[in-house]
């Protein structure tokens, strides 16, 4: 099987009525698993890895809005540039300036969301609140030289556990400083949290953009 297309059209059904995006996870998986979903209409994918990327973008339909969610590393930028739809996982303010830097080389706006750590795991990446406003407070002084990327909102993980109270904590506590910072922002619209297995708490607590990937293509082999 491709792809559960029972279970993809509940969900993306589900979401459609509450107005949440959602973007297919698939990373691991083929172009024609990837073929299977666009072929039902479905438009947003998400890749964890810029080679990989490559390979389907050059592979499939150039309408796909491709979504990069993983870690990016700064010598990688530049590769994503020409195609990307949104990048989520923006780090650090010096991944900022970096792909502020090619975009402003393409004449091209790049949309980023900025990723913030919420989980209880030390692996997990992402901003904590002071470096958040450390971050915010550099575009604002220097609007004119950040005019290639535009902030379009909030990104987080939450811990791998079985614990969901912990799981909503979580969420909770990003969905309140998405509320804090889109006072300073504009555009500032999306928050995107919640996956295969958390993300109707997600939903709950104030996502607009979920990231599902085991559900619609199965286990990572």
């Amino acid at each position: 099987m491709l792809v559960d297309t029972a279970t993809y059209a509940q969900i993306n059904a589900d979401l459609l009525q509450r107005r949440v995006t959602l973007v297919a996870v698939s990373k691991t998986k083929t172009a024609e698993q990837v073929k299977a979903l666009y072929d039902l209409g479905h438009r947003d994918f998400g890749e964890n890895y810029v080679q990989e990327l490559m390979d389907k973008q050059a592979a499939l339909p150039h309408d796909i809005r491709w979504h990069f969610i993983g870690h990016l590393q700064r010598n990688k930028v530049k590769k994503l540039i020409p195609f990307v739809y949104l990048i989520q996982s923006v780090d650090s303010l010096k991944l900022l300036k970096e792909i502020n830097k090619h975009a402003g080389r393409a004449e091209k706006v790049i949309h980023c969301l900025l990723q913030v750590h919420i989980a209880t795991e030390e692996t997990k990446f992402g901003l904590d609140e002071t470096e958040l406003a450390e971050l915010l407070g550099h575009l604002a002084a220097n609007e004119k030289e950040m005019k290639w990327v535009s902030i379009k909102g909030l990104m987080g993980m939450a811990s791998l556990t079985g614990d969901m109270a912990r799981v909503r904590n979580e969420f909770r506590r990003l969905k309140a400083i998405f509320e804090r910072v889109r006072t300073q922002i504009s555009g500032f619209t999306i928050l995107s949290m919640g996956m295969s297995g958390d993300y109707r708490i997600a939903i709950e607590e104030g996502s607009n953009l979920v990231r599902i990937g085991t559900l619609l293509f199965g286990e990572r082999s």
